[in-house]
């Protein structure tokens, strides 16, 4: 079973579409003290950090996020909140991914960074498997994680940026895997399949 966990910051029914698409039949959780009764969690979000963080401490979800030994996920800003933290209000985060998330230096490209972009892949892992260098996914985001050990596959817009990161049990995925087509049903199965 997979939960979705709703802090109120996140587009919920993309998300939960996507893996019925798949098969599953994810729940939306609305308290913490669900979360340890699945076995693969998602973190999805959408907005700013520093709200989505005051959620999160308000609503109890640190510690149980902080606390959950099965495969974790965050979607976009869902990724961001996992790492240790972030220029976007500058808040510190739930410090499960190392690294920070930066202002994405875009030079004379446009902010944000929208639309279907390439992947990079840096290193094979569980989650990686099956991508294509010609692999495209939909990105919008004016942040980004820097690219360190936990990052597995790297975007390109002005700047490198962490695309997916792991680190032990928790995972990130900056686009947003559910509008992305084949290569995010892709992705999101190789979510289903990993083991920890």
């Amino acid at each position: 079973m997979i939960a979705i966990i709703n802090t109120g910051c996140a587009n919920i029914n993309s998300v939960r579409f996507a893996f019925e698409r798949l098969g599953q039949t994810p729940e939306v959780i609305t308290s913490p003290e669900q979360l340890k009764n699945f076995e693969r969690a998602i973190l999805p979000g959408v907005g700013h950090a520093s709200v989505a963080m005051k959620r999160l401490i308000e609503g109890g979800w640190q510690e149980a996020i902080n606390d959950y030994q099965r495969p974790l996920m965050g979607i976009c800003l869902g990724m961001q909140l996992l790492c240790g933290s972030t220029e976007e209000g500058n808040v510190q985060c739930l410090g499960k991914i190392p690294g920070q998330v930066k202002a994405l230096d875009v030079g004379s490209l446009t902010s944000p960074h929208m639309g279907w972009n390439n992947l990079m892949v840096n290193r094979g892992h569980a989650l990686t498997k099956g991508l294509d260098i010609n692999d495209q996914v939909y990105f919008v985001h004016s942040f980004a994680h820097t690219v360190n050990d936990a990052t597995l596959v790297s975007g390109e817009y002005g700047q490198t940026f962490s695309a997916i990161v792991a680190n032990d049990n928790y995972a990130g995925m900056q686009f947003h895997p559910e509008r992305s087509a084949k290569v995010g049903t892709r992705l999101l199965q190789n979510f289903l399949d990993w083991q920890v």
